[in-house]
């Protein structure tokens, strides 16, 4: 059997960034050579990821770039199983490599698509590469949980814990980065759950105009009147069912969503919200 040095151990090391033990148990089951002991933690590793296979993954980071015109932007969210790992260097700096691709590439419509196209930083390697290399590092379930790219305008929104990532889609000619910003901020805060009225489930609205329309005929009044009572009662249940545009805005609850962006040219076209473990 070949001798183990230090500095074979050490060379090891530095290529896995693995704990000295392994690395040296490594080289020993490969009887000194520095390939198969590669491949021995890879698939050491691989069997160690498979048994966390069922972990839950309630951790994790969002990551976004916003194009300084607001002509496109993109985010990616990558779940893990603890918080430190959420924020470590490894998972940072794939997270960011996924980000870059999305922005700067031919554009993935999931995961598996994004890793499956080469890593924008020279490697050769492909993103799935590069993150079985991380996985094998962190011993912890890691997931490319969502990407995504809109054409602007478009602003976004990240809060600081990096848990909550807000992509805001408008229309118009003269695109307002503030008050898009805000709206981004606000769907952090209040969780709409659509952007208009018609994303409702038709027949959720239906049910309610007519149980309105009911009670407004139980005044007697005359139909014209009854037609403007039910829809303006339509717009708190708008509210409450969470459509975007009828909220009261965040930043001035004096105007709705809609009468913020209208002040500024714009209308509400989409948006994304996502939250690390939810």
């Amino acid at each position: 059997m070949a001798e183990i040095t230090a500095a074979a151990v050490r060379q090891l090391r530095e290529r896995t960034d693995l704990p000295m033990m392994e690395c040296k148990k490594a080289l020993v089951a490969s009887d000194g050579d520095e390939e198969q002991a590669m491949e021995w933690l890879r698939e050491r590793s691989k069997g160690k990821l498979a048994d966390r296979a069922g972990n839950v993954t309630a951790e994790g980071r969002i990551f976004q770039h916003v194009a300084d015109d607001l002509s496109s932007a993109a985010m990616v969210e990558i779940q893990c199983e603890s918080e430190p790992v959420s924020g470590s260097e490894h998972l940072v700096g794939f997270g960011e490599l996924c980000l870059k691709q999305v922005v700067e590439g031919p554009g993935a419509d999931t995961p598996e698509e994004l890793l499956g196209q080469q890593a924008p930083d020279g490697s050769g390697k492909t993103l799935q590469e590069l993150f079985d290399e991380m996985s094998g590092k962190i011993r912890e379930k890691i997931v490319v949980q969502n990407v995504c790219k809109l054409e602007g305008p478009v602003a976004g929104y990240v809060h600081h814990n990096h848990k909550v990532g807000v992509l805001f889609q408008a229309e118009g000619d003269s695109p307002d980065e503030q008050v898009m910003r805000d709206v981004a901020m606000h769907i952090a805060a209040l969780r709409p759950k659509c952007t208009h009225a018609e994303d409702l489930p038709e027949e959720e609205v239906k049910a309610e105009r007519e149980r309105l329309s009911e009670e407004a005929r139980a005044t007697g009044k005359p139909e014209n009147i009854i037609e403007k009572i039910v829809d303006g009662r339509m717009k708190a249940f708008y509210v409450e069912a969470g459509v975007l545009v009828f909220q009261p805005f965040a930043k001035d609850d004096s105007k709705t969503v809609k009468q913020a962006l209208a002040e500024k040219g714009l209308k509400a076209k989409s948006f994304k919200l996502w939250t690390i473990g939810t």
